[in-house]
């Protein structure tokens, strides 16, 4: 710490200087633990849901698949059947054989559609209040999502 110091300001290195220093390193690291949890996006995608994925490989928007995960660090979704991956896992305690495994892999959240199950579509989503709750209400059909 004391070499970052120097190279940062020409001033001698003592020992207020470097509580000074770490105290400001540590306001940075708060300040941007605190933006990222700040401005977090809000999807309208939620685990359970019925969707169609609308761009990339397995691109089908007349086949409703169900989601099994929502990672919204990363804005990915696990569909099920979609993006199937090998994954070689080495034989362990619970798998004694090993082997390759055939799995979901995440794909953008922006690549999958909520599906309308009364308008047989995929829809947009809009978001009302009902009392006092928020709920998700589909924009083909006006139903809302459970």
């Amino acid at each position: 710490m004391c070499f970052q110091l120097k190279c940062i300001s020409l001033q001698p290195v003592s020992k207020t200087n470097i509580n000074q220093a770490e105290q400001m390193f540590r306001l940075a690291f708060i300040n941007k633990q605190i933006m990222k949890t700040r401005f977090k996006p809000k999807f309208n995608i939620k685990k359970g849901d019925t969707v169609v994925v609308i761009a990339g490989d397995d691109k089908d928007r007349t086949k409703p698949r169900q989601v099994l995960e929502v990672i919204p660090d990363k804005a990915r979704v696990l569909v099920e059947g979609v993006n199937i991956i090998t994954k070689h896992t080495k034989p362990t305690a619970q798998n004694t054989k090993g082997g390759i495994v055939k799995q979901e892999a995440p794909i953008a959240i922006s690549n999958v559609m909520l599906w309308d199950a009364k308008a047989g579509k995929p829809t947009k989503v809009n978001r009302q209040r009902d009392n006092g709750k928020l709920v998700r209400i589909a924009k083909k059909s006006g139903e809302v999502i459970k």
